[in-house]
């Protein structure tokens, strides 16, 4: 044709010249494949480079950058692509420059909505392949309100509108996009070529027509220089409409800008020939491409396959792909889903199920196949779509019985008003297929949520299916929530037409509270010709009544023969108070005995409600207990023992108890350190003496190192009780004594009955014992340390750590046996895997030029911790010797890098010792280490120089710390300024303000009187020493000391900078001293920090009206609250019953922009407590409503459920019990009944929640909320009963293998050798494979005993076999998803 003509003439007159110049052209085009995006892997697939190509046609993904054939059918980028389209977002962001307008709370406001936008779709395309309009128009919004916004957002939000909203019809995507350009260009985004790049991209992806002339004449007139990207996108423009000569024209401009052509050109132009008409033309682009040097790429064959397609011609779209894979160039699913498309598109359905024959179900298959389903209902393919859908792969297994697939086309279905007679079809096909349950009544409840029943409702009757009450519930919320009581009306015509009696609940909760009163239902029902002789309309005037007319409410109870007196019964004693139930005793008796003989019964829930009522009512008397203690003088530690023994004398002769005094006394004497009267005393009154005393007594001795006595003493305590243990610190008290008088055996002893008697051990037991050891270490006694380690340790009183392994390396250090000290040290790691004071030999052995002990160490530690950790201690031990030449040479070893955390630790030792020659020899030698942060390296030598007050050395390290080029950071630069500002010098550089925007940065004091200035002169000096106190102060919790130094500061005329402001008004506020915090607020702006402080202290005082001030004043300044502040807030609103304040934050945390990295169940579930808290009539609409609109994300309401529970409101969880029974039994939504039931058994309720079992069977079901709750507590020590009790209401709640590995970790968590040897038994009869993290498990429990284990250890460690179980199970996974 004359195109591939003027194609060729383009080219070159040969057609050798012609490969030579396009082998030019493409040059540059090929160094792109080494983009980072060409080299990363597709996941499931062999191929890299070219094929991720293929996934993006971006301007930087490779060769094949441009537009081909995907850019035309709209179902072909909708999977698998978003991480390659996201990642793009800044490469095509142009720097330009934007007038800075907004403040900066705004600008930070929208970096953080970009990343939380950016995340959402990331996420959402991830998953599914696609987005939802709701989504993306929330974002739109969320930019919109915000304003300002960047190039990288328009980017984010244009790309939005193409293929990635399958669900959209094509021209709502074009309309949205032109809506987002024209939007965001009135709200001042600058756009440069990539957003006309995306916005072309949109128009191919959506088929929309347009002049790409007018569109380049557009680019002009806005100064935007059109790129390669938008030739090509051009190009394929024209072909997508079949107009060559268009083509051909944008080709011209390329050849005269000298751009590269593309495979993504050669697709295109296949395209371009076959809607033209030419399809010889565009068989014949696949030999020019060759003859370019350029092998037809998937793509090329994808177009060209669909050029047949549309055609309808099967023989040639068959030797294509013969063709195809005979090239080495195999298609995936998603390149036939294409051609399926397009076959469908085109009419030639005929040819469809032969093309579905060729899918190999790859991974990935799924969520692709969901979309091109997607796509073909949107454009009127039900039929096609449908076809597909039963192509899927089976999902059935074992663990499968309620299968749902076809959800998301069902639902689509309806969105998109397919006809009835084809949604019977599909709901029939399902069905049968066993691949849906019910399809017909999630058709319904689709049709619900869309408000589109017209038809539906006759179809459940035509199709003798029963139309229940609650199927109309989701209409009458909504009506509820508008108060459109004629509305209601008309959903009752509707129910009444179908031949459907409404039931007391939709009465009670939907339809009543609509109307202002009864009479006003009564009278607009019976308008609509509703029939009010039902059962349901009589027990919900009841339950409306039952609170205020009493007389007319006997009267309907008269005249029913339900259990409707019930809720009467439980409103009446519910508002009533105990005195008016005490008053009317007789009255209320009296009307039980008529109700009874009207044979009135009532539910066994609301009998437990009322029967609660009234026992709470009846309580008798409080009585008071008078505890009778012994008389005793109570006079402070000062008071004169002569005083006490006269008191003593006094209860002797009138034969009163001793004991209490006697105690006194002794303790009185022991902090007098006066022994021989205590023991006088006791041998005095040695029938008198009481546990404490003898405790007192004891430490006494131990102090004073009279061993003897002390045992004497221990004995007579036992003689008295045998049972009685002391308390931990005297125990070890007593250790540390016999160990130092050589009496270890009997220090033995001692420990073996701390074990026996079960003595709790706390942290600062561990640092008793680690000072007891050091203090036998310093008397020599090696042998002895090493006796009461290994019985510490064996009997489990500690954990081995390198504390506690530390003393027996001390003893032999300080009797300078190093060779014994090297022994110890290499014995712990092998037993205990501690390594203690390896550094100190180290350096030991380096002094002594020890080298072939030397050797053995290095050698030991380059086997236990590898070669780089041999290399820094040896490192540090010749820095701390000052051999600095071998020192270096260890640090400059090849292919040796930084590590902080031991880089800290000899610096901070440095510090600590004042080594200023060691730390800048270190700072020096570590220049070129290998991602060494230099910052960090000179801070320290800057922080030692404070301590020295040394300003020449820290002005030296400036300066070479310029020399470097180091960017110091802000505490650095700080650092450094006090130094120097402390020491009278000039700072050489600005220093960088923090935390506040100061108005006036040289804002100057106030000139003070003469005399204030002498005696106390407003320097910097001054200013900065009251500043650090003050700072350290707030530090330390001392905050009226810091307040009261503020204030004296402020009088005396000092310049403080906004930092101690800050902590201090911050800690006023962590106090709840909210007036003090408010007094310092004139005069200087608070910041984000404080603002939300101040939030949440008002609504830990419950002043919600000033919390939700201080928000408002906030929002307006442009601040950001904090997530806390913000939770805290809402749950005070929760609490407080204020639903609609609860609102009113959420619609303004919404007009941030952000959310905050809020959940969305912080509002949800405090609306609903506060929708309990108010005690609302409409409790369970309310309720309902709020989780109906979340229904699809199955929300928790486990919070809702705990906190009614742990309220004790047993009338709000008698409706929302009843509620998510409901939703259990008449919407298939188990979620809330299972949280209830896991609720129940977690606050230990088993007999209630057997009884919630019994009448919600489904919940056994619900196999990973049940695992999730078996997971969650065996996190938590004195769990394992609560797992115990569901596996016994649930025997089958997940496979054995699974719940006895978590009862193994409930059984080590709570040290319970003797249940753990019992599991590890069971398991072994039940030939249970015991997996290694619970062998590990148990083994530790073992050794932590002091018993072996009857099996070998596993010798990794606890990650690396919780990584390798990970592993397995996500293969598992993986394997079942295939």
């Amino acid at each position: 044709s004359c195109s591939s003509v003027l194609f060729f003439t383009w080219c070159g007159c040969s057609f050798h010249a012609a490969t030579e110049n396009m082998a030019a052209l493409l040059r540059s085009a090929r160094l792109l494949k080494f983009s980072p995006s060409g080299l990363l892997q597709i996941t499931g697939t062999k191929r890299n480079g070219p094929v991720l190509g293929r996934l993006y046609s971006g301007a930087v993904s490779g060769r094949r950058a441009g537009v081909c054939s995907r850019q035309i059918s709209p179902v072909c980028e909708n999977a698998r692509l978003w991480p390659y389209t996201a990642g793009c977002v800044r490469n095509y962001a142009v720097a330009t420059e934007q007038k800075d307008e907004g403040s900066i709370a705004v600008r930070s406001k929208q970096a953080q909505q970009f990343d939380w936008a950016l995340s959402k779709l990331d996420s959402s395309v991830r998953r599914t392949g696609r987005i939802t309009r709701t989504l993306l128009l929330r974002i739109f919004h969320d930019v919109s309100r915000a304003g300002y916004p960047s190039g990288n957002q328009a980017l984010l939000l244009l790309r939005s509108c193409g293929s990635l909203l399958p669900e959209v019809p094509l021209e709502e995507r074009t309309e949205l996009a032109h809506r987002v350009w024209e939007k965001l260009q009135e709200l001042g985004a600058q756009y440069d070529a990539s957003h006309y790049n995306a916005l072309l991209k949109v128009y191919l992806q959506n088929e929309f027509k347009f002049s790409p002339t007018d569109f380049l004449a557009k680019m002009e007139a806005a100064n935007v220089q059109p790129n390669r990207v938008t030739y090509q996108r051009l190009i394929a423009a024209y072909c997508q409409t079949g107009d060559i000569e268009g083509a051909s024209t944008i080709l011209g401009f390329m050849k005269n800008k000298d751009l590269p052509i593309t495979e993504a050109v050669f697709s295109s132009l296949v395209t371009g020939h076959a809607r033209a008409g030419d399809i010889e033309s565009a068989k014949n682009i696949l030999p020019v491409m060759r003859g370019a040097g350029i092998e037809p790429t998937p793509d090329t064959y994808v177009a060209l396959l669909i050029a047949y397609a549309e055609k309808g011609d099967m023989d040639n779209l068959k030797t294509t792909l013969e063709a195809a894979e005979s090239a080495d160039c195999s298609l995936m699913d998603r390149d036939i889903m294409q051609v399926i498309f397009a076959l469908a598109k085109a009419g030639h359905q005929q040819h469809i199920p032969e093309m579905i024959e060729r899918l190999r179900h790859e991974r990935g298959f799924v969520p692709d196949a969901m979309n091109l389903c997607l796509s073909l209902i949107t454009q009127g393919q039900e039929d096609t779509a449908f076809l597909i859908l039963m192509a899927f792969p089976t999902l059935q297994s074992d663990n499968f019985n309620d299968p749902n697939l076809g959800n998301f086309f069902l639902r689509h279905c309806i969105s998109m008003d397919t006809s009835l007679e084809k949604l019977i079809r599909y709901c029939k096909g399902l069905q049968e297929s066993s691949l849906h349950s019910s399809p017909l009544s999630f058709t319904l409840y689709c049709a619900l949520e869309a408000k589109k029943t017209g038809t539906l409702m006759k179809l459940f009757k035509e199709q003798e299916l029963p139309v229940r009450p609650h199927y109309f519930w989701p209409l009458l919320v909504q009506h509820g929530k508008e108060d459109n009581a004629a509305g209601v009306v008309e959903v009752m015509k509707s129910m009444q037409e179908l031949g459907v009696s409404p039931d007391v609940e939709t009465f009670s909760n939907y339809v009543l509270p609509v109307f202002p009163s009864r009479e006003a239902a009564q009278q607009a029902l019976k308008d609509g010709g509703i029939s009010l002789d039902s059962e349901g309309f009589l027990v919900s005037e009841i339950r409306l009544l039952a609170g205020s007319n009493l007389t007319e409410v006997y009267t309907l109870c008269k005249h029913s023969d339900t259990d409707s007196a019930a809720f009467f019964l439980y409103n009446l004693m519910d508002n009533m108070t105990e005195g008016q139930v005490q008053a009317q005793e007789d009255k209320l008796r009296s009307f039980f005995n008529q109700l009874h003989t009207q044979n009135i019964t009532i539910s066994m829930n609301l009998f437990r409600g009322i029967k609660n009522i009234l026992v709470s009512y009846h309580i008798p008397e409080l009585c008071i207990v008078m505890c009778l203690t012994p008389l005793c003088v109570r006079q402070g530690i000062g008071t004169k023992v002569l005083a006490l023994e006269n008191r003593l004398a006094e209860l002797k002769a009138e034969n009163k108890p001793l004991n209490i005094v006697l105690k006194q006394i002794i303790q009185t004497l022991s902090a007098e350190e006066n022994l021989q009267r205590a023991l006088e005393l006791k041998q005095q009154h040695e029938q008198d003496m009481t546990v404490g005393a003898y405790a007192t007594l004891i430490n006494l001795c131990c102090r004073h190192n009279n061993v003897d006595e002390a045992l004497n003493l221990k004995r007579e305590l036992s003689r008295m009780d045998s049972s009685i243990a002391l308390d931990t610190s005297k125990y070890i008290t007593l250790v540390k004594a016999l160990a130092l008088n050589d009496r270890v055996e009997e220090a033995v002893d001692i420990l073996k009955e701390m074990k026996e008697k079960n003595v709790v051990m706390n942290d600062n037991s561990i640092t008793t014992i680690f000072h007891m050891l050091n203090a036998v270490a310093a008397k020599g006694g090696a042998g002895s340390i090493r006796r009461l380690q290994d019985t510490i340790f064996t009997l489990g009183l500690a954990k081995p750590t390198a504390n506690l392994c530390s003393p027996v390396v001390t003893a032999y250090l300080d009797s300078n046996d190093v060779p014994g000290a090297l022994e110890a040290a290499l014995e712990c790691q092998k037993r205990y895997n501690h390594l203690p004071r390896i550094h100190d030999i180290i350096v030991a052995l380096v002094e002594r030029g020890d080298t072939d002990l030397l050797q053995k160490a290095m050698d030991f530690v380059s086997q236990e911790r590898g070669e780089m950790i041999m290399l820094y201690d040896l490192f540090f031990a010749f820095l701390q010797t000052g051999r600095y030449r071998e020192a270096r040479k260890i640090i400059e070893t090849p292919g040796l890098r930084a590590k902080p955390g031991r880089l800290q630790w000899y610096s901070e030792k440095c510090i600590v010792n004042n080594q200023m020659e060691a730390l800048e020899q270190m700072v020096e030698m570590t220049s070129k280490l290998f991602e060494c942060d230099r910052d960090d390296m000179y801070s320290y030598v800057l922080r030692l120089c404070k301590d020295t007050n040394n300003w020449q050395k820290a002005e030296a390290m400036w300066t070479k710390m310029q020399e470097e080029n180091v960017i110091p950071r802000e505490r650095t630069l700080h650092l450094l300024a006090d130094i120097l500002k402390s020491n009278g010098q000039e700072v050489p550089f600005e220093v960088p303000e923090t935390w506040y925007e100061q108005d006036d940065t040289t804002q100057q004091v106030k000139p003070v009187a003469a005399a204030a200035s002498a005696s106390a002169p407003s320097t910097p000096k001054n200013g900065n020493v009251y500043q650090a106190r003050l700072m350290a102060l707030c530090k330390k919790g001392k905050v009226k000391e810091a307040y009261g130094m503020l204030k004296e500061a402020e009088k005396k005329g000092l310049a403080l900078s906004p930092a101690p402001y800050d902590h201090v008004i911050r800690a006023l506020l962590a106090e709840g001293s909210t007036d003090d915090a408010m007094s310092r607020v004139p005069g200087f702006k608070l910041t984000d920090v404080a603002n939300s402080m101040f939030i949440i202290t008002y609504s830990k005082k419950d002043q919600v009206k000033d919390a939700l001030e201080k928000l408002k004043s906030m929002l307006q300044l442009d601040h950001v609250p904090s997530h806390l502040a913000i939770t805290r807030l809402v749950q005070a609103l929760g609490n407080h019953g204020d639903v609609a304040g609860i609102q009113q934050v959420e619609s303004q945390i919404q007009s941030l922009g952000t959310r905050l990295n809020l959940s969305s169940m912080v509002f949800v579930n405090n609306t609903a407590l506060a929708h309990i808290k108010s005690k609302a009539s409409n409790l369970i609409c309310g309720v309902l409503s709020i989780y109906l609109n979340f229904y699809s994300t199955s929300p928790s309401m486990s919070f809702v459920f705990r906190k009614v529970l742990e309220g004790g409101n047993d009338r709000a969880l008698d409706k929302l019990s009843a509620m998510a029974e409901r939703l259990a039994n008449h919407f298939a939504c188990y979620r809330p009944a299972s949280d209830l039931f896991l609720q129940l058994l977690d606050m230990d309720k088993v007999e209630d929640a057997k009884f919630m079992l019994a009448r919600c069977n489904a919940v056994a079901e619900q196999k990973e909320v049940l695992l999730s709750f078996v997971a969650q507590k065996a996190q938590v020590p004195g769990q394992v009963s609560k797992i115990k009790n569901l596996v016994g209401l649930i025997p089958d709640v997940t496979e054995k293998e699974i719940l006895y590995s978590y009862l193994m970790k409930c059984h080590v968590l709570d040290k319970d050798l003797t249940s753990a040897k019992a599991l590890y038994e069971q398991m072994q009869k039940e030939g249970i494979v015991v997996d290694e993290l619970s062998l590990k498990r148990l083994a530790v429990l073992y050794r932590n005993a002091g018993e072996t284990a009857p099996f070998p250890e596993p010798p990794e460690t606890f990650k690396f076999y919780a990584d390798k179980l990970r592993e397995k199970s996500a293969k598992a996974q993986a394997t079942a998803e295939e």
